[in-house]
């Protein structure tokens, strides 16, 4: 086995065909990347990784690394990344606690299908199993946690174990991978034949195959239907099907309600959009999800959040699932008529199959439903009475101001839910948010990423006063690399849903959810970001027009009601059709 001593200045084509060349396994970690389309790396050097920097050296200038202030920002930054730009988010770590620092973004991505590739740096091939330094089994320790993962110890394998990799992680129902590649691979020199792009594995379907005779069964019930009732999720978006979803909707004229990673595959204000699902969502579309004799899932997995107590969910409906991975498939809720595929695929062929209908008295139910909501909850919550501001109000004045036409991040909390439930998306790709894993920390570094993914946009992060303090060390990563993402904190000096839930289910026992803060905007300058704080509504809407306005990043920090709480709710354990408004 060679080993790399001199190959400085050795950048060789990334294509396919060409005679073969002496290469490190470094260089061909980024000649592979080169190939796959890769324009971004996020990361973090250290030891078992450092051939692969070596070598970045030569390559900086057809890649862009963005160097994170640690490991989970990384990951985070990647699927905000991904989630923008429809592209793989890439990620460099070193070994042990470089590799395990991933651990939760690698779990984030893969509930919420994100496609990653991590390339983590391993101890050499003969330290393996021997306790080294910075020695962790990261294949056992990620194997829970990602769709595939490998350990590379020849360098001949890195073009294979790499091709493979973007493959998996973007096909199908994506998510991440992760290669971990022992130092001597690294170094090791081999003779590089090219890169050759994967387009096939024979033990990996990743799309089913489309059966019409499920179609031809889920029309039928479709067009026989007097309440059909569609929930989407992120699968449209995943799938690209936002036209064909559309397209579907609008001849069949049924009402569609979004889950929170669905929003934004249908424009807010779509005449047949009637919300978004879930414990936090609107009134009327989990009410109606127990008066529904039609229920069709499009690109989402009945999650816990979504149904409520399964016993009590939609039991009157037959239900259609179309989705692309069969193990959702009667996985939670038992289907009637499953539909297996790509959306991009069986939508338009569903479509094909219904017929133009209208559903006015039934879309007019979920709007009658809407109204009661507005009374009880929403009117007060966006233009409040008191001189306490609420973050809904926050989030009406930026939709103003945006036009809908941002991307809004968001962390995890009471700010969360309110933000998805009152901001208002016209384009698609435009809600980034931790779903299925909950991450707090997750909104700073996944607007970086989301930044870098479309910088053409105007990227907002909305966080809590808990949860920016998490990552908050990534306000160095815009400091040093310039993502123009604007950070707006709503301070509520209380971890808030835990502090809601506390008060609704424990008798009010706050027990250690009020937080200490820092002064924010002080932070934020000491990291050359401007900022500002806000405690009164009459200067609300000029900070916000500020914060907008400013070329570059800026902080602003609102101070909300400490203890205003998100409804509706749906109390855990209880039906959907039990939401509480008050």
């Amino acid at each position: 086995m060679n080993t790399l001593e001199i190959t400085k200045n050795t950048t060789p084509s990334h294509q396919e065909g060409k005679a073969s060349i002496q290469l490190s396994g470094s260089q061909a970690v980024l000649e592979a990347l080169l190939a796959e389309g890769v324009d971004t790396i996020f990361g973090y050097p250290g030891g078992a990784i450092m051939p692969i920097y070596d070598a970045l050296y030569d390559y900086n200038d057809r890649l862009k690394h963005i160097l994170v202030r640690h490991e989970q920002g990384g990951i985070h930054a990647a699927q905000g990344y991904a989630r923008t730009s429809g592209r793989v988010g890439v990620v460099f770590a070193t070994s042990g606690p470089g590799a395990t620092n991933l651990v939760t973004g690698l779990a984030d991505a893969q509930i919420d299908s994100n496609p990653i590739v991590c390339i983590t740096g391993q101890v050499f091939a003969h330290l393996l199993g021997t306790d080294a330094f910075q020695e962790t089994d990261v294949i056992n320790i990620t194997t829970p946690v990602t769709k595939w993962n490998y350990q590379v110890t020849d360098a001949c394998e890195i073009p294979t174990a790499l091709a493979k990799a973007f493959h998996i992680a973007r096909t199908g129902r994506p998510g991440p991978v992760l290669i971990d590649i022992t130092k001597n691979a690294q170094l090791q020199l081999f003779a590089y034949e090219g890169y050759k792009v994967c387009n096939h594995i024979r033990s990996y379907r990743p799309k089913p195959i489309v059966r019409r005779e499920y179609l031809e069964q889920a029309a039928a019930l479709i067009n026989a239907a007097e309440r059909p009732f569609v929930l989407f999720g992120q699968g449209i978006i995943l799938g690209k099907s936002e036209a064909e979803f559309k397209a579907f909707i609008e001849k069949t004229g049924i009402p569609a309600a979004a889950t929170v990673m669905g929003l934004s595959a249908l424009e807010t204000d779509h005449p047949l959009h009637v919300g978004m699902l879930g414990m936090h969502g609107n009134y009327a579309p989990n009410v109606l999800t127990n008066e529904c004799d039609v229920l069709i899932a499009i690109g989402m997995r009945f999650d816990d959040r979504v149904t409520g107590r399964l016993d009590k969910y939609a039991k009157q409906a037959k239900v259609i699932h179309l989705d692309i991975d069969p193990a959702e498939i009667d996985k939670n809720v038992k289907t009637t008529v499953p539909v297996w595929g790509d959306c991009k695929e069986t939508l338009p062929l569903l479509t094909q199959l219904v017929e133009a209908r209208k559903h006015l008295d039934w879309v007019g139910r979920f709007r009658q439903l809407e109204q009661e909501e507005i009374d009880e909850v929403i009117r007060e919550e966006l233009n409040p009475k008191t001189d306490v501001m609420t973050m809904g109000e926050v989030i009406n004045i930026l939709n103003d101001l945006t036009g809908g036409d941002a991307v809004i991040v968001t962390d995890v909390g009471q700010h969360q839910m309110v933000a998805c439930r009152y901001a208002k998306f016209n384009r698609s790709k435009s809600n980034v948010t931790s779903g299925g894993l909950g991450t707090m920390g997750f909104g700073l570094p996944a607007a970086i990423g989301a930044w870098h993914g479309t910088p053409d946009r105007t990227v907002v992060a909305i966080i809590g006063d808990g949860g920016i303090q998490m990552t908050i060390q990534e306000l160095g990563t815009i400091m040093q690399f310039g993502a123009k993402v604007k950070i707006l904190i709503l301070n509520n000096s209380f971890l808030g849903m835990v502090r809601q839930w506390q008060q609704l289910f424990h008798d009010k026992r706050y027990s250690f959810v009020n937080i200490t803060s820092p002064d924010f905007v002080t932070v934020a300058k000491g990291y050359g970001i401007a900022g500002h704080s806000v405690n009164e509504r009459k200067d609300l809407k000029q900070a916000l027009q500020d914060m907008i306005n400013h070329d570059g990043a800026y902080l602003l920090e609102v101070m909300v009601g400490k203890e205003n709480n998100v409804f509706p709710m749906v109390p855990q354990g209880s039906s959907v059709s039990e939401i509480r408004l008050k």
